[in-house]
């Protein structure tokens, strides 16, 4: 176990370094090639109801995708965290700008007096956001375990996609029983479906 949690460390390590090493430039023209793929993919293309994320540091910057969304007349479902339990609360967001408030994470959430809650089986498609990844769809995220405990009462028809960087995809994450996986991760360079 505890081998396992100093390769995850090292790796959030590695990716953050990596990362930061990216201009802007390059962060953008990444960005816009994982836009295009995930708005060409037939998954997202039929889903009608769409868990999306507002990004954190390290994670695709979503707030075009997010917008972009209502443009294809998704229901736009945002996460809201409680961070005493761990747990999320998926909103109904109509107005990205004027529904949204800053979070205990320090990022952008629903404002839980305007939107309504989405049952988890309502979801179509769970965009799920992450630090690294692998090939047969391992992930790692923050560390606090919030996605972790989403994907199992996902229904089991819900797409688990990932989007992220193609530099941070590694060959294996090390893997513990309370860790899940992803079925898709859409690259700014390619989509793999996780074997």
């Amino acid at each position: 176990m505890e081998e396992i949690g100093a390769a995850k460390i090292q790796i959030r390590e590695d990716i953050s370094q990596m990362t930061s090493a990216l201009s802007e430039n390059q962060i953008a023209e990444k960005t816009r090639a994982i836009e295009a793929r995930l708005f060409e993919f037939a998954n997202f293309l039929e889903a009608k109801i769409a868990l999306l994320y507002v990004n954190g540091d390290y994670e695709v910057q979503t707030e075009k995708i997010i917008k972009r969304s209502y443009d294809y007349n998704k229901i736009v479902v945002l996460p809201a965290f409680d961070p005493e339990k761990f747990e999320m609360n998926l909103m109904k967001v109509d107005r990205f700008a004027k529904e949204l408030v800053p979070g205990p994470r320090k990022v952008l959430e629903p404002d839980a007096n305007r939107c309504k809650t989405v049952p988890m089986e309502r979801i179509d498609i769970a965009i799920i956001p992450g630090l690294a990844f692998d090939e047969k769809g391992g992930r790692i995220g923050s560390g606090r375990g919030y996605y972790d405990r989403l994907i199992p009462k996902l229904a089991i028809t819900t797409r688990k996609v990932a989007l992220t960087f193609e530099e941070q995809i590694v060959p294996q994450i090390p893997m513990e029983s309370h860790d899940k996986h992803v079925d898709i991760i859409i690259t700014d360079q390619r989509i793999i479906y996780k074997i």
